[in-house]
């Protein structure tokens, strides 16, 4: 390879690390329980992970083409949605109209076909929810981040 296009790919290799690390960082400000790990998921990317007692536990991650994926397990039917209904508003998914925090049991999943996005929500009879929302931009996942970390705050407090 010629010593310039070598430099050249070196020079968006490190642009790329530095493009990660920001957003790890965008990630753990709108979310501060997520520390980073040692292994990656299936992402092939950063990954980060959080588990808190009371509020579930899940990952963030980036693939390895810069789109994010959050997924989170058991966290409060409450929290989820009013951190949903803050970002799309309400029956985006076919909840209903009082939005996740009132959805029946079941599962609620959006397939977007334009950008491969993937967004599922179970809601289960026990109060809690399972979230996973996959191949979107990274500031879509930091708002999500932040709104959910803002609904738990507030779920703490009650």
């Amino acid at each position: 390879m010629r010593p310039h296009v070598m430099q050249a790919l070196d020079n968006w290799r490190m642009a790329w690390d530095e493009q990660q690390l920001a957003a790890q960082e965008a990630f753990t400000a709108a979310f501060p329980a997520l520390t980073e790990t040692d292994g990656r998921c299936q992402c092939f990317g950063p990954t980060l992970r959080w588990n808190t007692p009371g509020e579930g536990w899940g990952k963030a991650c980036l693939d390895d083409h810069g789109r994010a994926t959050i997924e989170c397990e058991n966290v409060p039917k409450a929290a989820v949605g009013k951190a949903m209904a803050e970002v799309w508003g309400v029956n985006w998914f076919d909840e209903g109209h009082g939005g996740f925090a009132e959805a029946e049991p079941g599962q609620y999943t959006y397939e977007d076909e334009l950008t491969y996005a993937e967004y599922y929500v179970d809601v289960f009879e026990t109060g809690l929810t399972s979230v996973a929302i996959s191949y979107v931009k990274i500031e879509d996942i930091v708002t999500i981040l932040d709104a959910l970390e803002r609904a738990l705050a507030e779920h703490r407090t009650a």
